[in-house]
């Protein structure tokens, strides 16, 4: 492979065939590729910029699912669109970021956690000591084999989850005149919602606690499990179903407590029910 080119080397324009020194054609801005303008690392560098800053859009976008909940939701599906980054283009950028970046694994549990911590943690218990027993595998093996390939499924299935959010949705708001597709365009919301504050923004928080933890001593690292970020779940969460309760389905008073928790406990039963297809997956895959 070549190395970089020298700023005074000629050059012939593939563009427009122009004759010219240095990186950059002086007729029509083409620039000549260099090795490095082809690595992976750049490629994905030029995506999240064209996509995350075009029109300034995107911060626009997460702007309003952060502070003011379902109202992207509501533009979107009345019809008021160009304003935004449509649901799914920002879901995806933000699983793109998800699945580059070493953040909290939201939307993933280890094999331990699976086996111990989950409502359906005996049928995975029973599937792996037998998995076990027929091959032979010791439980320290098979688990980081396990783990690995979770991680790496978790960042491809995150949109079953909003689909399974979405269902329930539907029925607990079923008199607000939405169509499913418009439950769907929420629930999109409320997993980039996810993915940016308890995956991508808290990841930066652990982080910075962890390392505060570790220069002063005081032993809080027990503190910081997977309690403490379930806890923090259900409260980011409490949060946005209830503003966009008001926001998305113009719900009031009384009712809107209600379905907020009705929903809060759907949101619940779809994150274990993704863990489960997650687990059956990663367990039928290796």
């Amino acid at each position: 492979m070549k190395g970089s080119e020298s700023p005074s080397a000629a050059h012939i324009c593939k563009s427009c065939g122009n004759s010219f020194s240095g990186l950059y054609c002086n007729m029509c801005g083409e620039k000549v590729l260099e090795p490095q303008d082809r690595s992976l690392r750049t490629f994905f560098s030029h995506l999240l910029v064209t996509v995350l800053w075009a029109d300034n859009k995107f911060l626009r976008t997460l702007k309003l699912i952060v502070l003011k909940p379902g109202f992207i939701s509501r533009e979107y599906a009345e019809g008021r669109r160009v304003m935004y980054l449509r649901p799914l283009q920002l879901f995806f950028v933000l699983n793109l970021i998800y699945f580059l970046f070493p953040v909290l694994q939201l939307f993933n549990a280890s094999l331990t956690t699976q086996m111990h911590l989950r409502t359906h943690s005996p049928l995975v218990t029973k599937m792996v000591k037998a998995r076990l027993q027929a091959e032979g595998y010791s439980f320290e093996a098979f688990s980081l084999i396990y783990n690995e390939k979770s991680a790496s499924l978790a960042k491809l299935l995150v949109i079953v989850f909003v689909f399974l959010a979405a269902l329930p949705l539907n029925l607990i708001y079923r008199k607000r005149n939405r169509y499913f597709t418009d439950h769907m365009v929420f629930a999109v919301e409320l997993a980039s919602f996810n993915l940016a504050m308890n995956a991508l923004a808290l990841s930066v928080v652990v982080i910075i606690i962890n390392k505060f933890i570790r220069w002063t001593h005081s032993g809080w690292e027990k503190y910081v499990d997977d309690v403490t970020l379930t806890v923090i779940f259900m409260m980011t969460n409490l949060y946005f179903l209830f503003i966009s309760g008001r926001v998305f389905y113009n719900e009031r008073g009384f009712r809107l407590i209600v379905k907020v928790l009705l929903s809060l406990l759907a949101l619940f039963v779809a994150l274990e029910l993704y863990r489960l297809i997650l687990f059956l997956l990663t367990f039928w895959a290796l």
